[in-house]
């Protein structure tokens, strides 16, 4: 009787282990072919793609910090990745931009030291907004 208790529990682990493994392909999946919209929160950074050249992304990046009264700004371009850190509400604020084809560059955003979801995705509207203007 022991041995199949043992055996259920086994069972339900790795059911419950490959169930989650299942799932995160599956959304891993949609989000490649979903491209802008899709969003990721992985260890406090919400990362999305946008459908525009990485320069476009780039001043709409900075614009949304000049518009959310960053302070302290320090941005470091590179060929096909860029870090902005700033200060905005008192909290460091750090994106990452990075390249990833003709028109489509993914930014990832993390405000403060562990991560905050909500105001990660305020400025992630902000980019998009401004994305639209330009």
């Amino acid at each position: 009787m022991k041995y199949h208790k043992y055996r259920l529990i086994v069972c339900l682990f790795v059911l419950v282990l490959f169930s989650g493994c299942a799932t995160a392909v599956l959304i891993g999946g949609a989000a490649i072919g979903a491209g802008t919209g899709t969003y990721f929160y992985v260890n406090g950074e919400l990362k999305t793609d946008y459908i525009a050249s990485f320069d476009q992304v780039w001043n709409a990046c900075e614009k949304t910090v000049a518009d959310m009264h960053g302070t302290e700004v320090q941005p470091a371009k590179e060929i096909a990745q860029g870090k902005i850190t700033a200060i905005i509400n008192d909290e460091k604020v750090k994106f990452d931009i990075t390249y990833r084809s003709k028109n489509q560059t993914s930014v990832g955003i993390r405000v403060g030291l562990v991560g905050n979801k909500m105001s990660s995705q305020l400025l992630h509207d902000k980019i998009a907004e401004n994305l639209s203007k330009s």
